[in-house]
């Protein structure tokens, strides 16, 4: 830590949802959602709702209370199951050693289980029914309020599989796709390497030895990157073997439901079209030598030949000032009250109800996230706070996902489900407000340039690396139809993913060819392609800051409206709203051109 000591930094509280992991109120909660499937068991057994073709004589006014009592159970089913598995993956992140937790996430994993042969089975019906529901829609208030979430699922019900084989699929994933993720997360949790400082050896957690990527002493962010491949070269082959069984399944799963591809499965998710994706990727590829200016240009003020790897985080500048939490704390609500009261007294609000968990310790994974607790209308926030600018900003970034909750409260959870693309835009306006306010509060250019530096990395990770993050995950899946690939592949493929995208701007001789064993993201299975809806996401929130620097005030119900309808329109659509076209590449240069002219003067500096 830089500022501040381990024992200061805030866990999270979530005793006001249930006292205790072996509590009566938690386990008369899951009693209650056993009781809940079984009653849409018996509701869709009684209204014959599977994928067989629409009876004779159905019309949508026949269709429409049906659909509405559906409706209902969904979202309350989903509104409990949300709030429990939040409530166990809560400890789970936190501490992979708690075997309680462990095995209640793998019992609630079961009931949902259930809950997903009850949703193709829905799914199904829907699709058999489409023709009916725009009258259906017309004759009930329920089936009208969702409306957007009808049409998508009739849409996307072409890619089922056979009742028996979605829930045959859905069973075997707990022992089979879903334990090679696990298995992945609880590896590198366990991850603890003994490392020396300053006279003294710590055993730290992965999440806290990459942390000192941000270190201001160029040995110890050597030894630190050295000490982290030499740790994940160990946990390589388990590591592989997850990744193969992932990403082996994904592909099965695709071809057995009719779609192209994997990256198929994923634009659907995103709700964008393969033009808007080609658009975007194109843009970030055109502004591939700007960033390498940046990285060239850090090279030489830290004065090397070439970047490392193991520089790509250093500080630049007069020595980055470290923040303990409480000031972290204070610069956030202030700096989002100067954009809206309602956002501040968010901030305020997660502060002082311990919805945070900052400090980084063994067993608790790396990263960061926010996730809802439907039950109580909150979130949750997971980072691992080392007092840097840069986790500031992530603290701002996660909390702009709470804030984004916070909006959709009071839409039922099937209004509420957002893709990857749209789900980014509240964390990344969030972080722009706090990295704005920073640049402006600079004292001298040596601040500035600090300030820049820490910006700058966030943009490269978000464009550069995220781009090679996509190149590495369409080769892994393009050749996992051929056969298993071993750890040497997938390093393989990193580091010439690694080159095509850093360039010239990276020394070859110190990439990270490990990136695919920690993170996370690419042991999704339900998820995909979890890359290029972060560029998405960069790009899209920098385009509304813009917007809203040209209009102010004004500007900020429309946006508040924007996130509260995200789960209900297309990318395109709601982008529309403020007049921007997606499939252009215009619009992504324009967002891109505010990154360049922060590297402009960055090498100006």
């Amino acid at each position: 830590m830089t500022a501040t000591s381990t024992a200061t930094l805030p866990r999270w509280d979530l005793s006001n949802v249930y006292p205790g992991l072996e509590s009566a109120e938690f386990q008369a909660a899951v009693a209650e959602l056993r009781a809940s499937l079984d009653d849409f068991d018996r509701f869709l057994d009684e209204h014959h709702i599977s994928g067989a073709p629409a009876a004779d004589g159905q019309t949508g006014a026949t269709l429409a209370p049906v659909l509405a009592g559906a409706l209902d159970r969904a979202n309350a089913l989903l509104r409990l199951y949300g709030t429990l598995r939040a409530y166990v993956q809560a400890f789970v992140a936190t501490d992979s050693y708690n075997t309680v937790a462990k095995r209640l996430l793998s019992e609630l994993q079961m009931q949902g289980v259930r809950w997903q042969q009850q949703s193709v089975r829905l799914e199904a019906w829907i699709g058999a029914h489409a023709e009916y529901l725009p009258a259906s829609l017309a004759a009930d208030a329920t089936v009208r309020a969702h409306a957007f979430f009808l049409q998508e699922t009739a849409e996307q019900s072409r890619y089922l599989m056979s009742e028996g084989e979605e829930g045959l699929a859905a069973e075997l994933g707990l022992s089979g796709v879903q334990a090679w993720s696990k298995l992945q997360t609880t590896v590198c949790s366990q991850i603890v390497v003994p490392f020396e400082r300053d006279g003294r050896t710590e055993n730290l957690p992965l999440a806290a030895l990459q942390n000192l990527g941000h270190d201001p002493d160029p040995a110890v962010r050597q030894r630190a990157y050295d000490a982290e491949l030499a740790a994940l070269h160990a946990a390589r082959e388990p590591l592989a073997a997850c990744l193969n069984g992932v990403k082996g399944a994904v592909n099965t799963l695709s071809r057995r439901r009719g779609r192209r591809d994997a990256l198929h499965t994923a634009l659907d998710q995103a709700r964008i079209d393969t033009t808007t994706l080609d658009a975007m990727l194109g843009a970030m590829w055109d502004s591939f030598p700007a960033f390498r200016r940046y990285f060239k240009k850090k090279a030489q003020r830290l004065g090397r030949a070439a970047l490392p790897w193991f520089d790509l985080q250093a500080p630049v500048g007069r020595s980055e000032r470290s923040y303990t939490f409480p000031e972290a704390e204070a610069l956030i609500v202030d700096q989002f009250g100067r954009f809206s009261p309602r956002l501040a007294a968010f901030a305020r609000r997660a502060f002082a109800g311990r919805w945070v968990d900052a400090e980084p310790r063994a067993g608790k994974r790396g990263g960061a996230f926010c996730m809802s607790v439907p039950r109580v209308d909150e979130s949750r926030v997971l980072l691992n706070f080392d007092g840097s600018l840069d986790q500031v900003f992530t603290l701002a970034h996660e909390l702009g996902h709470g804030f984004h909750n916070d909006c959709m409260v009071g839409k039922t959870e099937l209004q509420t489900v957002t893709p990857m693309t749209l789900a980014e835009t509240a964390s990344i306006f969030c972080e722009t407000i706090i990295t704005d306010a920073a640049l402006a509060a600079a004292a001298d250019p040596e601040e500035e340039l600090a300030i820049l530096e820490t910006a700058l990395i966030g943009a490269a990770a978000v464009i550069v690396d995220i781009a090679s993050r996509y190149l590495f995950e369409k080769e892994v899946f393009e050749r996992r139809v051929r056969a298993e690939l071993s750890a040497d592949d997938f390093c393989d493929i990193m580091l010439r993913a690694q080159a095509e995208t850093y360039g010239d701007g990276l020394d070859p001789n110190f990439r990270h060819a490990y990136m695919w064993t920690w993170k996370p993201h690419y042991y999704r299975p339900e998820l995909s392609y979890y890359n290029f809806p972060y560029a998405f996401g960069l790009l899209f929130g920098t385009g509304l800051y813009a917007i809203y620097q040209e209009r102010g005030a004004a500007f900020v119900p429309d946006y508040e409206a924007l996130l509260a309808a995200t789960g209900e329109g297309t990318a395109a659509d709601l982008a529309g709203r403020f007049g921007l076209d997606l499939r252009q590449r215009a619009f992504w240069e324009a967002s891109l051109k505010v990154i360049e002219k922060r590297i402009d003067r960055y090498c100006a500096l």
